[in-house]
């Protein structure tokens, strides 16, 4: 097994000029593939809400479930630094109650935890929480959890003074303690400029290809969730097509009698046969 990434690792990466991969997993054995290919960080997203749960919207998971999903990747990777995403509410009405819900996920299995946004409030939960030891990934430009005050899935970053909003934000989690930063839905003009004037990595999602990092949805990757596909994210290849065939061959042989086969049965011992007769 290689050397388990760690955040000192992250941060090497791009002091020395290597591209970070992020790609996220909801289960043990997606962690273990992805984990044995080399993905540097799995991040068990909040998006796994509609991806895995058929939710509406990311906000409608809740840390019960994260802590359940957290267990279970963690089990299967052995390599890659494990990143869990606090959901909607789990960290936002005390410091406490934050702290609380952050060690949930550590205790299941989490290296580290994502959070979004840069207020005050915020800033001061990721100081409290990096004081405790635990690391932090931040999270601005396009932000799903205030999805209701940005008013829809609006890029962010269009102008440079709505970039130089971004870069103070992210200088201040910087400051606050993080060990990298999402930039979500940015040009990459601006997360290129942002990238440039800060210390820690930045991983793009949907911000372009001058970041330290880049991050997709496992289930975008794989061709695994058709609702709907982020323009950012590529596949690499067809699950839905291909599960969507197993499973008709499948119910043709069932129906047909041709699932099982000989193959695929038990027998009793030939002397125990005549019992049956």
């Amino acid at each position: 097994m290689n050397k388990k990434v760690s955040v000192n690792t992250v941060q090497k990466l791009k002091n020395n000029g290597e591209k970070i991969s992020v790609l996220t997993a909801y289960d043990y054995s997606t962690a273990k593939y992805i984990d044995e290919a080399g993905i540097d960080i799995i991040l068990i997203g909040d998006s796994l809400a509609m991806t895995a749960l058929g939710y509406e919207t990311t906000n409608s998971i809740g840390a019960d479930e994260m802590e359940i999903f957290t267990k279970a990747v963690a089990k299967g990777a052995n390599r890659a630094l494990v990143v869990t995403d606090m959901p909607f509410m789990s960290y936002h009405s005390s410091e406490a109650e934050a702290v609380t819900n952050v060690c949930r996920m550590v205790k299941a299995g989490a290296n580290a935890v994502k959070i979004e946004g840069a207020t005050d409030y915020i800033l001061n939960v990721i100081r409290h929480i990096t004081q405790i030891g635990i690391p932090v990934m931040g999270h601005v430009g396009f932000t799903p959890q205030f999805l209701n005050k940005i008013g829809g899935y609006n890029i962010q970053g269009k102008s440079f003074e709505s970039t130089q909003e971004i870069l103070a934000q992210a200088k201040k989690l910087e400051d606050a303690g993080v060990f990298s930063i999402v930039l979500e839905m940015v040009p990459e003009e601006s997360a290129k400029y942002i990238t440039e004037n800060l210390r820690v990595p930045t991983i793009s999602c949907g911000a372009g290809r001058f970041c330290d990092a880049q991050v997709v949805v496992c289930d975008d990757l794989f061709g695994k969730y058709s609702e709907f596909t982020p323009k950012f994210a590529r596949k690499y290849g067809d699950m839905r097509a291909f599960i969507t065939d197993c499973a008709k061959n499948y119910n043709f042989d069932v129906k047909n009698g041709r699932f099982p086969s000989e193959n695929e049965v038990f027998h009793v011992k030939e002397e125990e046969l005549k019992n049956f007769n």
